[in-house]
């Protein structure tokens, strides 16, 4: 085992809403905040995003994807991402999975480091959310909605627990095991200060 990967007691929290209703929309932060759809399929763009949220709080899965990986993940109808803008810098994103028989898994959510403790990430959640349960009016192939789900684990931000629960999410699966976690790889080299 590499130095840089300790054995740590992950727990892996599973939670839903069944019902548009459950959704308990955030307040909107104050200033110049949007929330927009990337339309154009861009590798690039999300492997920034990916990176850039996921730098420090240890999301690999996506780094070794290739630019094709990427297109071609991206390009499969019922998968979305929504971007917060803070007067045009990208804060954060919400990346949407249609699965089988109505249900939407929230893949990815989070917010970059310089944006999070501003309120942007309960506003950006709950458009998120809002996006999942109308995802079948802007893809008429898709089942309406019935289910929107998502995980969130120990090693993800402080307050991503609190969010969701404050958004409306249930709770239905908690997992605990042994993982080996890598070092937090940064969104680029020498991005942490040491």
């Amino acid at each position: 085992m590499s130095s840089t990967t300790t054995t740590t007691t992950v727990t892996t929290w599973s939670l839903e809403q069944t019902s548009a209703a459950d959704l308990r929309p955030a307040a909107v932060p104050e200033g110049d905040v949007r929330v927009v759809r990337a339309e154009v399929p861009s590798p690039e763009f999300s492997r920034f995003l990916y990176a850039s949220v996921g730098g420090d709080i240890t999301w690999i899965d996506r780094l070794g994807w290739s630019h094709a990986r990427w297109r071609e993940h991206l390009e499969r109808p019922g998968v979305e991402t929504w971007v917060a803008y803070d007067r045009g810098t990208p804060a954060g994103y919400v990346e949407l999975e249609a699965q089988d028989e109505g249900v939407v898994e929230i893949v990815y959510f989070g917010l970059l480091p310089d944006f999070r403790g501003r309120r942007i990430g309960g506003h950006l959640l709950s458009e998120g959310v809002a996006r999942a349960w109308d995802l079948a009016g802007r893809r008429p192939e898709r089942t309406p909605t019935t289910r929107v789900w998502l995980h969130t684990c120990s090693l993800d931000g402080e307050h991503a627990m609190d969010n969701y629960l404050r958004r409306g999410f249930r709770l239905f699966r908690t997992e605990t095991a042994e993982e080996n976690v890598p070092a937090a790889p940064g969104p680029w080299p020498g991005a942490f200060p040491a």
